[in-house]
């Protein structure tokens, strides 16, 4: 047993589906330390679900997940503004800055988050299993199965993100009442057939649906009416082909199927959100049919809520009873999510008896009022937290408007980026701007204050400040400082200032999580490749780079062993690396490089992210100018100038605004040796990719610099040689050979945050011996 501050991680979240990486994101975004175990050795290719609603597309805009580098990009995905309730058309449409639903394959939204998640420090380990749970006083002992083996995990906090089946849920001992499946919906992606689009088309036999993407691909979702639901809740691909023929008449035999599954209308509820240190979350706290894609949002959503409250209590910035607030808060957002659902799965799967009931609630949903409810509960704009008398925003989200500034307007909800608690100030009056200010200021350590004019229109316009908490609900609102002490003393807990040293922009660097600065070496969360790293400096650069944290490409030529060696050394020390082996000089030797190394960072982090690139892989020459052929003169620089720049030139697909990249020159463009001049030539054009791909790649936040060893011991023989050391040594100013760490440490300065100033520079890391 661990003793009570002895733990491997913060916080074990359970489940690397978009709700884990979603919740990891949030909780590192908070200060947390956090460890995701997942089952799958691999990211699922399956998207099973699509769909995004108004209020989720909010969250991912106050996190800046959408239109920045790190989000789906621009334009945004496909979006539609009608859905549907139990199969009956309905406009989604409600004031909103993403109204209707929005089409996304769920593999794009788990890449997009994973992506997040890693860049704020999660750690990622999949293939285990989670077979047990000891909770003791002050932490919790998790059991995962790895490769045959049992691995512990000690924790403070566990969160089950694993869906439906979830083992947390299961160990923890916490009930899941409600009822099982009694009809079922078969959906498949299918490929190669021709058939037309259906949106829920009722027939005698049964429902068709049909939608073809465009890829060509048709996802076809069949229910017989009258049916009951399979015992095992699987499907084959025969299985949908039968269905389809039965209700249709149509034959898809023809087609491929890329994934089958089926889907029932089980529901049911976790009787209770948090068990001491096990809380749940998405599909783990409540089993519904994803009728209308509202089981990923109500999911996602839970995390929003839960992550800001974990991570506060682990961090010690948690008034008491925060984090009990999450039970009280989403668990009644799902029982209700939950009935409404149920609705839905009897309208949509009902036969011929439900057809008058369909018919009355279509005629109701006709009148405003009933379709701006039942719109607003699937979007999941109408949830409110507060029910407490006060201001009508206390408990809503928070509406988004541009606030004016002083150059440009900004948006209300972009303020949220940091994660932290939000006092917005939009008072005209510059004495009650201050008075409101004066207020917070205690809070400084984790709420930001933000003085703005008020916007044109909307709900802002009519209040002096409101009070927003890290998931964008509103905490309180007024015309006055009355009430907001203690509003603050409710979600928040009070601090000196904080560090507000400027950011450049939100995608710049990563120099700052929670407004405090990373501390040199701090990589956690990073990832990095690192040529020629199976021996010299490029072994002792990719294991300081693991030493702070990051998870290390390293690439060889030939010698596989020596990087396993390297590997294993790092692991052994409790790092992360992989190898990855490409013969540079060779043809298609970059391209070789790459596709190794994405598949080894999308397995690890889900994608393929690079955050730092060292360009350390070199040949010496060795032969007197005189003596030196074509061949040797091409491999040179092929290895030493020409494979650095292409790497370079495709590394920028992979490295986000904010990344590193080093290239390894050498003394000898600056000191004389004639038995080196095609050596000395290449790595004089190392030095050019720094100063030209600096002024580049500036406005991305990327910098570009050289290193320039000079005599350091590299494994030659030479080096064994007491006399010959002894006159090396004696070329630098002090007076010694240099060692691989000693170059190591230079380059790890470089690449971390305090180097963010130096930029297409020549550094000389020879020990003096440029000095003359």
């Amino acid at each position: 047993m661990a003793g009570a501050d002895a733990v491997d991680t913060q916080v074990v979240v359970v489940g690397a589906g978009p709700v884990g990486l979603m919740l990891a994101g949030e909780l590192c975004l908070g200060g947390a330390d956090v460890t995701v175990l997942e089952l799958l050795d691999a990211p699922t290719t399956q998207s099973r679900a699509s769909t995004l609603h108004a209020r989720t597309m909010e969250i991912l805009h106050q996190r800046d997940l959408l239109e920045g580098p790190g989000g789906f990009g621009d334009p945004l995905p496909p979006h539609e503004p009608m859905g549907h309730f139990g199969g009956l058309p309905m406009d989604l449409r409600l004031p909103s800055p993403y109204p209707g639903q929005w089409k996304v394959p769920q593999v794009r939204t788990e890449e997009l988050l994973g992506a997040r998640a890693v860049e704020l420090g999660a750690r990622i380990m999949r293939g285990y299993r989670v077979v047990g749970l000891e909770p003791y006083p002050h932490h919790i002992e998790v059991a995962a199965e790895y490769g045959g083996r049992r691995e512990r995990f000690t924790t403070r906090y566990v969160v089950g993100c694993d869906g439906e089946d979830s083992a947390v849920r299961r160990l923890a001992g916490i009930g899941f009442p409600g009822n099982g499946a009694e009809r079922e919906l078969i959906r498949a992606d299918v490929d190669g057939i021709e058939i037309r689009n259906r949106r829920f088309e009722r027939l005698p036999k049964g429902l068709a649906i049909a939608a073809r993407r465009g890829d060509g691909v048709t996802r076809v979702m069949v229910h017989e009416f009258g049916r009951p639901a399979r015992a095992s809740g699987e499907a084959s691909s025969a299985d949908i082909v039968e269905a389809w023929r039965n209700v249709t008449g149509e034959d898809i035999s023809g087609g491929t199927p890329l994934w089958v599954n089926s889907f029932g209308d089980a529901s049911r509820h976790a009787e209770r959100y948090r068990d001491r240190r096990v809380l749940l979350a998405g599909d783990a706290a409540h089993q519904q049919m994803p009728i209308g894609g509202q089981a990923l949002n109500l999911g996602l959503q839970d995390a929003v809520n839960l992550g800001w409250k974990l991570a506060a209590t682990v961090v010690g910035q948690a008034p008491d009873g925060l984090l009990d607030t999450y039970h009280e808060e989403r668990h009644a957002v799902g029982r209700r999510v939950l009935s409404h659902i149920r609705a839905q799965a009897r309208l949509l799967l009902g036969g011929p008896e439900v057809e008058a009931l369909r018919s009355v609630v279509g005629e109701l949903t006709a009148y405003e009022p009933v379709r701006a409810h039942l719109a607003g509960t699937i979007s999941g704009l109408d949830v409110r937290y507060e029910t407490a008398a006060g201001h009508p925003l206390v408990g809503a989200r928070l509406p988004e408007a541009q606030l004016p500034g002083s150059a440009e307007p900004f948006s209300a909800l972009g303020l949220l980026r940091t994660g932290r608690g939000l006092l917005l100030v939009p008072a005209r009056q510059e004495e009650l701007r201050q008075r409101i200010a004066d207020v917070a200021r205690p809070w400084a350590a984790t709420v930001d204050t933000v003085t703005a004019l008020p916007p044109a229109e909307g709900p802002l316009t009519e209040v002096a400040a409101v009070l927003v908490r890290p998931d964008g609900h509103v905490a309180w609102a007024g015309d006055s400082p009355d009430g907001l002490d203690a509003a603050l003393g409710r979600w928040f807990t009070p601090g000196g200032p904080r560090d507000t040293l400027p950011r450049a922009h939100p995608h710049a660097t990563h120099a700052h999580v929670n407004g405090r600065r990373r501390n040199m070496g701090d990589l956690t969360g990073k990832t990095a490749l690192v040529t020629g790293a199976s021996r010299g400096m490029g072994r002792a650069t990719a294991e300081r780079l693991a030493r702070d944290g990051a998870l290390v490409a390293v690439h060889y030529a030939t010698n596989e062993d020596a990087a396993a060696e390297v590997v294993a050394g790092i692991e052994k020390d409790g790092g992360r690396a992989f190898a990855v082996p490409a013969e540079l000089d060779a043809p298609g030797g970059v391209h070789e490089l790459f596709l190794g190394l994405e598949r080894g960072l999308k397995e690890r982090t889900g994608s393929t992210v690079l955050d730092i690139l060292v360009n350390n892989a070199g040949v010496m020459g060795g032969v007197k100018p005189e003596d030196t052929t074509p061949d040797q003169f091409d491999r040179i620089f092929g290895v030493n100038a020409k494979a650095p720049f292409f790497i370079i030139q495709r590394a920028l697909a992979d490295i986000p605004d904010g990344g590193r990249i080093v290239n390894i020159s050498s003394g000898l463009t600056r000191f004389a040796n004639p038995d080196e001049i095609a050596y000395a030539m290449s790595k004089g054009a190392v030095e050019q990719l720094a100063l030209h791909f600096a002024k580049a790649l500036g406005p991305r936040g990327i910098t570009v610099n050289s290193v320039a060893p000079g005599i350091t011991r590299n494994g030659n023989p030479v080096f064994d040689i007491p006399e010959a050391v002894e006159a090396m040594a004696g070329l630098s100013t002090f007076n010694r050979v240099g060692e691989p760490q000693d170059v190591a440490d230079v380059i790890a300065f470089l690449v971390s945050d305090d180097a963010r100033w130096v930029t297409g520079s020549f550094v000389d890391a020879s020990g003096g011996t440029l000095l003359g």
